[in-house]
């Protein structure tokens, strides 16, 4: 349990230091994060509308 607060600490830690040291690569990764996410949810609702058209 206190090894998993640790990692977890550290990656917040590296997630601040990287938003820090380039900020426009952390905003590019975290606006293609959203964009996979929001078109994994867009295929995801046509494949529900297919299945009970």
């Amino acid at each position: 349990m206190k090894s998993k607060k640790v990692l977890l600490y550290l990656f917040v830690a590296f997630v601040v230091f990287y938003m820090y040291s380039r900020p426009a690569e952390a905003a590019t990764a975290v606006k293609g994060v959203f964009t996979g996410i929001s078109s994994g949810a867009g295929q995801l609702a046509m494949f529900f509308s297919k299945l009970f058209a």
